[in-house]
C-alpha cells in the first residue's frame, strides 16, 4: 500500500528546497517539527501554490498553470489531474479536519481548516468510514487554512492525533486571501465533484481518474471575501470531467444533481449567501459545492453523461469586480 504521506514528503521537499525564489519561509520549532509558511508573513507565489496544492493530495495529483476560457472570458487559471481520486481528493485533499486546540500558544486557541495526508494517519472524520485506507507513515503532512503560524502547542496536538513523533510534522500554512490560498482551493476541483458524488449516494470507488479547470480568484484583501470569491470561481466556473466504471444506471441516478446548479442557493454569489444567512457557514445548501460542469464517461459502455454549465458573466461579476 502507497503512504501518501511519504509521497506528499517529497513534493514539501521540492517546495521547501527553492523556499527563497518561491517565497516562503522554513521554521524548525523547538520540537524539530516543519513549518512551512506559504502566505501569512511570506508572500508566497504561483508556483509555492502550484506544490502546495500537490501536498494536499498527497502526491497524487498534477496540478498545471494555465488561461482558462469561460465563453469569451479568458482568466489564469488551474488543470488538475488526478490518479487513484478517492485516495488522493478524499484521504488526503478533502478540508475535512477541523483543527481546533484550545491551548494553542501564546494563551491563545488555534483555529484552522486541516487538509492532506496527515487525515489518513488520524482517520478521525466520519468519511473515512467509506474509504477503505490507513496510512502507516512514521510522520505527518498537514496543510492549514489559516490566518496564523501554528506553535508548537499545535503541533504537539497533532502529533498525538496521528501518533508520530512532533519532530516528524510538517505543517504547511495559507490564509484564503494570498496567491497560494487562491491556487490551492481553486485545485479541489476534482474534489469538490468527488464529494459531491458521495453526498448524493454514487459510488466514489467507482471512480478511476479525474481531472479538472478552474479560474483563479484574485486575491482578496481579507479572508472573508477571499472565500466568497474563492468560492464564485469553482461554483460558476471550474469544469470536472470523470472516468468510472460502473453501470449507466447508476450515473443516470444522480447525473442531474452532481453540478452546484442542482442546489436551492445557486444563482447568487457566494458573499451574497453568506450576508442572506448571517455569516453561518452551516446554513448553506451543503450540495451547492461543486463543480458548475461535470462529465463522466463510464468505461464500461463507452458512454459519457454531462450535466451542468459555466456561468461566465457570474464569473466576472464576483472575481473582477
Amino acid at each position: 500500500m502507497i503512504s501518501l504521506n511519504e509521497l506528499s514528503a517529497e513534493v514539501v521537499r521540492r517546495l521547501t528546497a527553492r523556499a527563497e525564489s518561491l517565497q516562503v519561509a522554513v521554521t524548525r520549532l523547538a520540537n524539530g517539527a516543519e513549518v512551512v509558511d506559504a502566505g501569512v508573513e511570506a508572500p508566497g507565489s504561483l508556483e509555492a501554490g502550484r506544490l502546495f496544492a500537490e501536498v494536499c493530495m498527497g502526491g497524487l495529483g498534477d496540478v498545471r498553470l494555465r488561461m482558462v476560457q469561460l465563453d469569451g472570458l479568458v482568466l489564469p487559471g488551474v488543470e488538475v489531474a488526478v490518479s487513484r481520486p478517492v485516495l488522493g481528493c478524499m484521504a488526503a485533499q478533502y478540508a475535512g479536519w477541523a483543527v481546533n486546540v484550545p491551548a494553542g500558544g501564546e494563551g491563545k486557541k488555534y483555529f484552522a481548516m486541516g487538509s492532506g495526508p496527515a487525515r489518513a494517519l488520524y482517520r478521525g472524520e466520519p468519511l473515512f468510514e467509506h474509504i477503505d485506507y490507513a496510512d502507516s507513515a512514521r510522520l505527518a503532512v498537514l496543510t492549514l487554512e489559516a490566518r496564523r503560524l501554528p506553535t508548537a502547542e499545535v503541533v504537539a496536538w497533532v502529533a498525538g492525533k496521528c501518533a508520530v513523533d512532533a519532530a516528524d510534522v510538517h505543517l504547511l500554512v495559507a490564509p484564503t486571501a494570498s496567491l497560494v490560498g487562491s491556487v490551492q482551493i481553486a485545485a479541489r476541483v476534482v474534489e469538490t465533484g468527488l464529494h459531491k458524488m458521495h453526498e448524493v449516494g454514487f459510488d466514489i470507488n467507482t471512480v478511476r481518474s479525474g481531472f479538472g479547470t478552474c479560474p483563479l480568484a484574485p486575491v482578496a484583501a481579507d479572508d472573508l471575501t477571499a472565500i466568497g470569491r474563492t468560492n464564485d470561481a469553482v461554483l460558476y466556473g471550474s469544469r470536472a470531467w470523470y472516468t468510472v466504471q460502473t453501470d449507466d444506471a447508476a450515473i443516470e441516478r444522480v447525473i442531474e444533481q452532481l453540478p452546484a446548479a442542482a442546489s436551492r442557493d445557486y444563482g447568487v454569489s457566494f458573499g451574497e449567501l453568506f450576508k442572506r444567512y448571517e455569516g453561518d457557514f452551516y446554513k448553506i445548501d451543503p450540495l451547492l459545492f461543486s463543480p458548475a460542469e461535470l462529465a463522466l464517461t463510464n468505461v464500461t459502455s463507452g458512454r459519457t453523461f454531462r450535466a451542468g454549465h459555466v456561468d461566465a458573466a457570474m464569473v466576472a461579476e464576483t472575481l473582477l469586480a
